[in-house]
Formats: C-alpha cells, structure tokens, sequence
C-alpha cells in the first residue's frame, strides 16, 4: 500500500507539468535536456524538504493528528488544483496578470521564456523548476506526516516531471486540438492530478 501511495504521490506531482510541456511543444520553444533535469532537481529538493518538515511535525503532534493534518492538506491541494483547471471567462485574464510571478506561469508557461529565444535556459528552467514544484513540496509535507520513504518520494517524483514535460514537448501540435469535454489535454492532466491527491488524502483517513 505505502509503494501505491509513493506512486500516487509522484504522478500527483508531476502530471500537469504534462500540460506544461505541451504548451511549450505546441509554441515550439525548446527545453533541452539540461534544463529538464534542473526542473527535476528541483523538485527533488522540493520534495525533500517538504517530507522532512512534515516529519518534524509529525514527531510533535500526538496520535492521530499528524494523519487528520496530511489528509486536510492533501484535500485542499487537490480541490484548489482542479479549480485552477475550471476554463475561465475572458473577462477575467487580467485578474491572472496581478498574480505573483511563479502562479503566472502556471496559467501562462511560456512566460518562463523571458528572453523570447524560444528555448527555455538553465536560469530560467530554475524560475520555472521552483513555479512547478509547489505541488512537490506540499505533497511532500503531507508524505513526512504519514510517514513515507523521503528517498522513494523525492526520487519518483523528480523522474515523474522529468518524463512528464519531455513528453508534453514532444506530443506539442499532435495534441494541441484534443479535447476530453470541455477541457483540453493540459488542462485534463491537472484535472487528474488533483483527483489523484483526494483520492490519496480519501485513502489515508481510511486505511
């Protein structure tokens, strides 16, 4: 069970940083290999410091608690992620704009390519590795509270979103014109990702 729940984890993590990449692949700016693992890296920190944190309180809070706390975190991160899915009206894109700069280029990932050289470089894959790995750190903090490997989560999702925005690249244009209902292919993937984490906060109150 612990293995489904580092796995559940990791792809909670790292999923829409598939709609991420196939932004990038469909506007045609490149991320080389390089800058990919500094993502990953990144969210390897991310992660690690977020478990060990979520350990230090786990040690401080009696009995039960530090589960009832993982669970709630959990819950709020996966219902905020599917809302920031929800397709919104037009009239509201300028709202975006006054977010701070990492929230923006989660809704706007191309931004992170501030030089306009259609290639995303190491200084700005870290701008973007820290924009991407929030959900690293908190489903972290939530993996120390209930008592899970850091190695194996750290890890797992570090490969998770190397592999997920090399593969959102390369899908790119092929694509860029699906649809599940009304949403597209990124926006799906973050969609998934947010049930996956309520399903997880679901298994931890109960197992």
């Amino acid at each position: 069970m612990a293995w489904l729940l580092i796995l559940g984890l990791a792809v909670s993590s790292s999923i829409d940083n598939l709609g991420v990449g196939m932004s990038y692949g469909i506007r045609k700016i490149k991320i080389s290999h390089a800058s990919n693992m500094m993502i990953a890296f990144i969210c390897f920190v991310f992660s690690y410091i977020g478990i060990y944190f979520g350990k230090w309180i786990s040690a401080v809070l009696p009995g039960f608690l530090p589960v009832l706390l993982a669970a709630f975190i959990l819950s709020v991160i996966g219902i905020r992620i599917i809302l920031l899915a929800v397709p919104r009206k037009t009239a509201r894109v300028g709202a975006s704009e006054k977010k701070g700069r990492f929230a923006g280029l989660l809704q706007n990932p191309e931004a992170a390519d501030a030089d306009g050289s259609g290639e995303i470089g190491i200084l700005e894959s870290m701008v973007l590795g820290v924009a991407v790995s929030a959900n690293a750190l908190t489903n972290g903090l939530s993996a120390g509270l209930i008592g899970l490997s850091p190695a194996a989560i750290s890890i797992t999702a570090a490969v998770g979103s190397f592999l997920t925005i090399w593969i959102g690249c390369s899908l790119g244009k092929k694509a860029a014109s699906l649809r599940i209902g009304s949403f597209h292919v990124g926006q799906f993937s973050t969609v998934l990702s947010g049930v996956i984490i309520l399903i997880i906060a679901a298994n931890t109150l109960l197992f």
